[in-house]
């Protein structure tokens, strides 16, 4: 039998609930390892915020919402909605499924669907503001001086990064090349531009010119 892993004297959660999270994880990114260390290192970046904040919060929760937080990204669960958003009905899905509580689905759900949106989650309940604040350690290095260098090296040593900045930029890429529309007012309009050949969306500023008023 597998023990939690532990760094720094942090255990990582190990319920029914957060074994599943971490199977379905598993299966989802098992054949890109950079992304399934991408989802686990912001468990940990926002386990080390939490604790160095003084927050109080749903461990659970957190975990299950930072492992569970890219499924939009993966081709099992990758639907018509932006991927923010697939991933949070996936995971609610599957949480309720196990007969997870429905308070805590909800806030599954919540954290997921706002992880990208900066300046909002972390406004909010401390488990949503820490999935965005984990993830975000992770992709731009946020906050990355709250984090003690000998936290940062030992969740690196666990889980690598095995050329994550290429394998996050593709898998963005990959949802403007097949939801393009989703992307309208998200930074994944950047990676379009740069990585997709014929990435064509609206422009925020014809959407609200073509708006059915006047003026």
């Amino acid at each position: 039998m597998n023990h939690p892993i532990t760094i720094g004297g942090f255990t990582a959660p190990d319920s029914h609930f957060a074994r599943k999270a971490a199977s379905v994880a598993a299966r989802a990114h098992g054949n890109n390892p950079a992304m399934l260390h991408h989802v686990h290192r912001s468990w940990w970046f926002a386990e080390f915020l939490g604790k160095q904040r003084g927050l109080k919060y749903d461990r659970e929760v957190v975990y299950i919402a930072s492992l569970l937080h890219d499924l939009g990204l993966t081709d099992e669960f990758v639907a018509h909605q932006r991927f923010e958003t697939d991933g949070a009905h996936a995971a609610r899905r599957i949480l309720l499924d196990e007969q997870y509580s429905d308070a805590k689905a909800q806030l599954v759900w919540e954290g997921i669907a706002l992880h990208s949106s900066l300046g909002v989650a972390d406004l909010m309940a401390p488990e949503i503001a820490l999935v965005s604040l984990g993830a975000h350690v992770d992709v731009m290095g946020l906050n990355y001086n709250e984090i003690s260098p000998s936290l940062i090296a030992d969740t690196l040593e666990l889980y690598p990064r095995a050329g994550f900045k290429a394998a996050f930029q593709e898998a963005l890429a990959q949802i403007a090349r097949t939801k393009p529309l989703t992307t309208v007012g998200t930074g994944i309009v950047d990676i379009g531009r740069r990585y997709v050949e014929g990435y064509s969306i609206p422009d925020v500023c014809d959407l609200l010119d073509h708006a059915p008023f006047e003026s």
